[in-house]
């Protein structure tokens, strides 16, 4: 029973995780201050190829979920299909909504947005790698370079590819027609705090909430020195 109920949590966790994370992306494109790199790069094949953006993100991940089929397919769970089939869908429908919400956000407004966005990406993220069922296939792509290819660490090899992501998404954005000024709701501050530090708040969102919550221990934040609080 009890192998059940952490089996339950696992799930439930998973599902809350990427819909959130989802939810997230919406904020963050309200707010237009740049997304994180794999959404850079959709966003700039979207406006290049201008579909429903949830059926551009089922087919890149298929094609990213061939490539971990063919070379390491362990990396595949519930999490990887879940994430295949309705992450984009999600992103495309918190999107409409919130910018429905607000056609015309002021600056106020778009802060708080993206301050919005970026904790609940990282509290999402947190709960969706915690319960560990499969990583996306974008995260498989850089796990197999690293781990099957052995090209470099993980930790570079996922700068390569973010970088790789976001030179590619404003690429496709200013070929389709995008203006400078547009560029910045591809790649930004958003971008930029993402690839730098949400690493460190995953962590502490690990170990202060998700953790805990999978392991059925009580929530709570420790105290922590001023100095360690700040190295996040």
């Amino acid at each position: 029973m009890k192998n059940k109920n952490h089996l339950y949590k696992r799930i439930g966790m998973t599902i809350s995780g990427l819909t959130l994370c989802g939810v997230s992306i919406g904020f963050l494109k309200l707010a237009t201050f740049g997304i994180d790199p794999f959404q850079s790069f959709m966003a700039g094949l979207n406006a290049l190829i201008p579909i429903p953006f949830g059926t551009l993100h089922i087919s890149v991940s298929i094609c990213l979920l061939l490539f971990m089929l063919i070379y390491d397919r362990h990396y595949i769970g519930f999490g990887t299909i879940f994430n295949l089939f309705l992450l984009g869908y999600i992103i495309d429908f918190s999107t409409g909504f919130l910018q429905e919400l607000f056609p015309s956000p002021s600056m106020g407004v778009r802060i708080t947005a993206f301050f919005i966005g970026i904790g609940i990406i990282c509290i999402s993220s947190s709960f969706y790698f915690t319960a560990d069922m499969g990583v996306s296939p974008y995260d498989g792509v850089a796990l197999i370079l690293a781990n099957k290819w052995h090209v470099g660490p993980f930790r570079y090899v996922r700068i390569c590819t973010d970088l790789i992501c976001v030179t590619l998404g404003c690429t496709f954005y200013l070929v389709s027609g995008g203006s400078m000024n547009g560029l910045t709701a591809i790649a930004g501050l958003g971008t930029i705090i993402t690839a730098l530090f949400m690493g460190s708040l995953i962590e502490f969102f690990n170990h202060t909430i998700s953790q805990p919550f999978l392991n059925g221990e009580h929530l709570h934040i420790p105290s922590t020195p001023k100095n360690k609080f700040l190295s996040i």
